[in-house]
């Protein structure tokens, strides 16, 4: 047993079910944020630009508006459905990062964009590591997986 297949095996082991009610909370906030930004992607270009860490690169600044647009977008739908939830967490963790650490930082210290974004964070890492959990459809798929060999034999 290798070790991604050990922390699977944790994660589903040590996954209370109101971890879903969460984890559809949270793949529900960042739909809500990837619309806003693909909704008013100057808000997002904006706060790119105002980071002085990125080259200012109008091909990288273009990149970044819509890899954070639509890993925002389709991976909150997937991780809300719970269909490879620790693949599309770990991808939205480089944006969250920089969210907290580049964007929100340097904002006054009270900020609640601040505090959001560290939970979402946080979040972010314990679904990276504990998977999507019972209520998810990568539990149904690989039911009627289990199901179906077991019917072929």
């Amino acid at each position: 047993m290798n070790f991604t297949d050990k922390i699977s095996h944790w994660g589903d082991l040590h996954h209370p079910k109101i971890l879903d009610l969460i984890r559809m909370l949270l793949g529900g906030f960042l739909v809500v944020k990837g619309w806003v930004f693909f909704t008013n992607s100057a808000y997002l270009r904006d706060l790119i630009i105002a980071n002085r860490a990125i080259r200012q690169s109008p091909e990288i600044i273009t990149a970044l508006i819509d890899y954070v647009t639509y890993v925002h977008l389709l991976g909150g739908i997937l991780i809300f459905l719970g269909l490879y939830t620790r693949l599309w967490a770990l991808l939205q963790l480089p944006i969250v990062f920089g969210a907290v650490f580049f964007v929100n930082i340097v904002s006054p210290y009270f900020d609640s964009e601040l505090w959001l974004s560290i939970l979402v964070l946080a979040l972010l890492f314990l679904f990276a590591l504990i998977g999507s959990g019972p209520l998810s459809l990568d539990r149904l798929f690989s039911n009627i997986n289990m199901d179906w060999a077991k019917n072929q034999k």
